[in-house]
């Protein structure tokens, strides 16, 4: 009974650590290092855009977690031996499993904007997009930009 307790503890925690890595690449968030930093504006207009995929992180806090949980999953079948064994099988199925959680859970949609600028060059931008946010061919927008960090905004 303390064991499935363990077990079932184990994996909660896999769940509630791999959703704290979610993190948010919009228009709308900045970083702690951006606040209170002055930031290059561009206006430009919409000339083209298209659906994207931005992939998940993949740090060793997915694969760690679940090779912890997997450990002691397996460490709850068999006995003696069987148990030790058990217990690597499922630190490496877990670390497998851990790792392609995480890289799911942090998957995100977003959109490839192709901007035209006021002085006629066009420059690609790729962000995740916002609830209720939508951009169309022909939207003014407007490029914020700190050092190497861009963001598109729809102009008001």
């Amino acid at each position: 009974m303390l064991k499935q307790a363990v077990v079932v503890a184990v994996v909660a925690s896999l769940g509630l650590g791999l959703g704290g890595c979610v993190s948010n690449q919009g228009g709308d968030v900045y970083t702690r290092g951006e606040a209170r930093q002055p930031a290059t504006v561009q206006n430009g207009t919409v000339v083209a855009l298209r659906p994207v995929t931005i992939e998940g992180t993949k740090s060793p806090v997915g694969a760690a977690a679940g090779s912890i949980a997997g450990g002691i999953a397996g460490s709850a079948i068999g006995g003696g031996r069987g148990s030790a064994i058990s217990a690597v099988i499922g630190a490496v199925a877990g670390g497998l499993l851990g790792s392609a959680a995480e890289e799911g859970v942090t998957r995100a949609r977003g959109v490839e904007l192709i901007i035209r600028l006021g002085d006629g060059s066009e420059r690609a931008y790729v962000q995740e997009l916002q609830e209720n946010e939508r951009f169309s061919v022909g939207d003014r927008v407007r490029i914020l930009s700190t050092g190497s960090n861009s963001r598109v905004q729809h102009a008001n």
